[in-house]
């Protein structure tokens, strides 16, 4: 009997099972038609993820383009303008210099403006339009510099730069010192006369803004850098960031003087010019303190405005050589009328322009 049942029941096992595996087979089909992997989905998200920084980065890298040639045809119509003004001036447009454009414009558009920046002028599109950063990345948003994370990275790339100088010259020192050798003295870097730049000039030249604190930690790296025995052999790159203190000023042959009848010195200066009056001025040494104007004294002149000018001025003038401790000298000034002074030790050149503001 039981074989018989198993016979009559393997026929329907294998029905159902066949069944079945078809219907999961059909709700397959139908889920895969409105469904995705995982692998599909992601990248679909990376293909809009791209479009859209694909955007943003077109729309930087074209701001970028559009300044670059900005700058490019200002260049262009500045060197145009320089052959203009040299062709003008009668100079050479190959070796006319920017010194050269600035006293023709100043020639050319005479100006009585205290303040420098509203005189007319023609600089280098550089010094008048201000600087931005070149494209710091490209269209699939990979930045260019390595320290880009770090937000400044040209401030962080000098700082980077001075400690691996730093590195190779203790390593160079240490190699001095394992041959017995010791730095040249008369190679030592000097920096008496110079000092590091300011804060505002180093942010002009990366293009990048600085806090205080981050200025401090670069004078304290390049003096770090500059106070190492064999600094010199980077003297190029430590220079670049310092300022010289000392002042070039035009030298001048001063005038010899001369002696008059009585052997007392004397210099005398002609054709003194101050607005409409012109002078001859003649200082001598010594003097006697007093001030004589046209054979009379300080009331020469009828208003107090003009006498306590004159006196204000000259002393302030004579206060100057106080270190001299010289005798009192003689001054005289022809112009139309006359002028004798006797006071401090002075320069000519100084009292003739007193002279005219006051006479005029």
């Amino acid at each position: 009997m039981l074989r018989q049942i198993s016979r009559l029941v393997d026929p329907l096992k294998g029905r159902n099972l066949s069944l079945t595996s078809s219907c999961v087979e059909s709700k397959l089909l139908r889920t895969s038609q409105f469904s995705t992997n995982a692998s599909e989905s992601n990248a679909v998200e990376d293909v809009d993820t791209k479009k859209t920084l694909n955007k943003a980065m077109r729309t930087y890298l074209e701001r970028a383009r559009e300044h670059d040639e900005f700058m490019k045809t200002q260049r262009r119509e500045f060197e145009i303008g320089k052959r203009h003004l040299a062709n003008m001036m009668g100079e050479n447009p190959d070796t006319f210099t920017q010194e050269d454009i600035d006293n023709a414009i100043a020639y050319l558009f005479p100006s009585g403006l205290y303040e420098k920046k509203a005189r007319p002028m023609m600089k280098p599109p550089e010094e008048v339009f201000p600087q931005r950063k070149a494209a710091e990345f490209d269209e699939t948003g990979r930045p260019y510099h390595f320290l880009f994370y770090t937000g400044r990275p040209n401030f962080y790339q000098i700082l980077h730069e001075a400690v691996q100088h730093i590195i190779e010259l203790n390593k160079f020192e240490d190699a001095m010192i394992r041959k017995k050798l010791e730095p040249d003295p008369n190679l030592t870097l000097e920096l008496s006369g110079s000092k590091w730049i300011e804060k505002e000039i180093l942010e002009t030249n990366l293009v990048e803004t600085i806090t205080d604190k981050e200025y401090s930690s670069f004078i304290n790296v390049m003096d770090r850098l500059a106070s190492l025995p064999y600094s010199y052999r980077i003297k190029d790159l430590i220079m670049q960031y310092r300022k010289s203190l000392i002042n070039q000023s035009k030298t001048f042959e001063a005038i010899i003087p001369q002696l008059d009848e009585n052997g007392r010195q004397f210099v005398s200066v002609y054709e003194c010019r101050r607005k409409r009056a012109t002078a001859s001025v003649t200082v001598r040494s010594p003097g006697t303190g007093k001030i004589t104007i046209n054979d009379l004294g300080i009331d020469y002149f009828n208003g107090v405005q003009q006498r306590e000018q004159a006196s204000v001025v000259w002393y302030n003038i004579f206060d100057r050589f106080r270190g001299k401790q010289q005798k009192p000298r003689f001054f005289y000034c022809t112009e139309k009328q006359r002028i004798i002074m006797h006071q401090r030790p002075t320069h000519g050149m100084g009292q003739q322009r007193t002279i005219g503001r006051n006479n005029v």
